[in-house]
């Protein structure tokens, strides 16, 4: 500060010298410094500003004074290095992507647990009171939704077996998983309709079966209102998506989802969930099909034990018994027939007041039941019809006609071709003459109280009858014939077995049938037979066969002549 200010000294004497003489030209140093004070007062203008025209030197020296120059630069004091720059930066990323990483994870968590948690909530919802079946039911059927008793009564004839289903569908029944078994049309679908119906379907799902696993895991789905997790964000940054799965995985995934809400139902509630599969011979008889079946039954076991879910399977088929008894520790078996006589025709009585306002008299009843039976399905088809007699009639040609189509036998001049699938019709023939022959054996095949009395025989003895032990289950598919649960094999129904009557009473229907055995059994042998030809045989030759080790040996001998030379 004092050498800056000696030198403006200086400087403003060298200018009075100059005013009071001859100018003179100032000296060397006084030029640098005045080089080097224009300089620093350009540097300090920013910060202090220039003094107004008449301020006294005295007064710029003053404010020149207070204002410090910048330090000398010290190559010593130079910035951060690259290391530690880089560092820094570093550092500075991995603290971002640390912050980034944690809050997309927390959300990712809140977000999982909170879909879980909506999972749950949703598979809940769905049993709570009111289900889709049954709106279905009442608007195909025209089924009251109203849970009082008059309803059920002007629309509904009750069963022997509706108030054990009753309490397995209120959850009451406990301990057990049921089946249902019967015939097509039997009324079981509907009494487990009934059921849900006086409890708004409150605790219960019902699905209908399919052969495709994928169309019976969407069906499960959509009872249990579960989506396999298929709107589920997460799969968006997964490398497989939620269905790159078997569909066996994504039932198995759904059952373990509701055994955790029948575990909180439990707790609140009291009383197991009711699960209904429905027409469960619809899965295939085949690996796949197996593999479900031991998977639900599994379950079923499983919750039957702690009590915490029903199950019951609905089956028209003889052969899901059959696979279900193999494992089966807590199955109950519950067999849904044809009505008795009594409730068959008062049921019929029903529903004929019901569409037509018409009251029956006692004997065109006893005339509709003698010709279609106690099936349920058959007598609604009655009872709506203008002419009733005419639809019986109609009913029983139909039976028939679907029995001769599949099971007709071709008789002595059938091609060899077909002789696979005429031994399939003829064995099915004989076990209907069979059952025809037997009801002449019966004492009685008419109750006056219970009706028709079907003959029948025990499963080993049909399959005796039939030679083939294959066969009975296909025809019991094919709702030609019936297997009861305790394994007695019948007509499928009465109009069925009517049909069985007709055709058995045709003339020349036996000796047909025994032409056709006799075809078929030529045909077998033709196949068991082999043919030898001998050629090349000269005049007098023979054929030498004998028994050799591991096989037979034949040899040609030719006549010799007198010579020794052959002939």
């Amino acid at each position: 500060m004092g050498l800056m200010m000696r030198r403006a000294a200086a400087i403003a004497r060298h200018k009075i010298i100059g005013c009071a003489g001859t100018r003179l030209p100032p000296p060397r140093w006084v030029r640098q410094l005045a080089t080097e004070s224009t300089t620093s007062s350009r540097n300090s203008s920013s910060e202090n500003p220039q003094p107004r025209l008449g301020t006294s030197l005295q007064e710029t020296s003053g404010q020149d004074s207070r204002t410090s120059p910048p330090p000398p630069r010290n190559d010593g004091d130079a910035g951060p290095s690259l290391a530690a720059k880089m560092a820094e930066a570093a550092a500075t990323s991995f603290a971002s992507i640390v912050i980034l990483g944690a809050g997309f994870g927390i959300a990712a968590y809140v977000y999982h647990q909170s879909y879980k948690y909506f999972v749950l909530k949703k598979m809940a919802n769905a049993f709570e009171p009111g289900d889709p079946v049954l709106d279905l039911a009442a608007m195909g059927k025209n089924f009251p939704v109203s849970k009082t008793a008059a309803a059920a009564a002007t629309h509904w004839i009750a069963r022997p077996e509706q108030h054990l289903v009753d309490e397995i569908i209120a959850g009451r029944e406990v301990g057990h998983y049921h089946l249902f078994i019967g015939d097509k049309g039997a009324g079981k679908s509907s009494m487990l309709l009934e059921a849900m119906r006086k409890i708004d379907g409150d605790g219960v799902a019902m699905f209908e079966a399919h052969p495709d696993l994928e169309i019976f895991r969407i069906r499960l789905g959509k009872a249990l209102d579960y989506e396999f997790h298929e709107d589920y964000i997460g799969a968006y940054f997964s490398e497989r998506g939620p269905r790159d799965t078997t569909a066996l995985l994504d039932i198995e995934r759904a059952l373990n989802k509701l055994e955790k809400v029948a575990l909180r139902r439990r707790s609140k509630v009291g009383r197991p969930l009711v699960l209904i599969v429905n027409q469960m011979h619809l899965i295939r008889d085949d690996e796949d099909g197996k593999d479900l079946i031991e998977l639900l039954q599994q379950r079923a076991e499983q919750w039957a034990a702690s009590g915490l879910v029903t199950m019951v399977f609905n089956s028209d088929d003889y052969w899901i018994y059959e696979k279900l008894k193999q494992l089966a520790a807590r199955l109950e078996v519950l067999t849904v027939v044809d009505l008795p006589k009594a409730q068959a025709t008062a049921a019929l009585k029903n529903y004929r007041q019901r569409h037509c306002g018409e009251t029956l008299s006692q004997d065109v009843l006893e005339q509709i039941y003698d010709r279609v039976g106690g099936r349920l399905n058959f007598l609604n088809r009655v009872a709506k019809s203008s002419d009733m007699l005419a639809t019986c009639d109609k009913i029983l040609e139909v039976e028939k006609t679907w029995f001769l189509n599949q099971c007709w036998i071709l008789g002595a001049e059938m091609d060899d071709d077909v002789m696979d699938q005429q031994k399939w019709a003829a064995a099915a023939v004989v076990l209907a003459t069979a059952l025809v022959d037997k009801e002449s054996e019966m004492d009685s095949t008419y109750d006056p109280e219970l009706g028709h009395v079907l003959p029948s025989f025990a499963l080993h003895k049909a399959q005796q009858i039939m030679t083939r032990s294959d066969f009975v289950r296909a025809l019991d598919r094919l709702n030609l014939f019936s297997i009861t649960s305790d394994a007695q094999v019948r007509a499928s129904s009465v109009p069925m077995h009517l049909a069985f009557k007709q055709i058995v009473s045709e003339p020349g229907f036996r000796q047909h049938l025994q032409a056709t055995i006799d075809r078929i059994a030529a045909i077998e042998s033709l196949g068991r037979t082999r043919e030898l030809v001998a050629k090349d045989l000269t005049l007098g030759g023979t054929y030498e066969i004998r028994r050799a080790k591991g096989g037979v040996d034949v040899a040609l001998r030719e006549q010799r002549d007198e010579a020794g030379d052959g002939v």
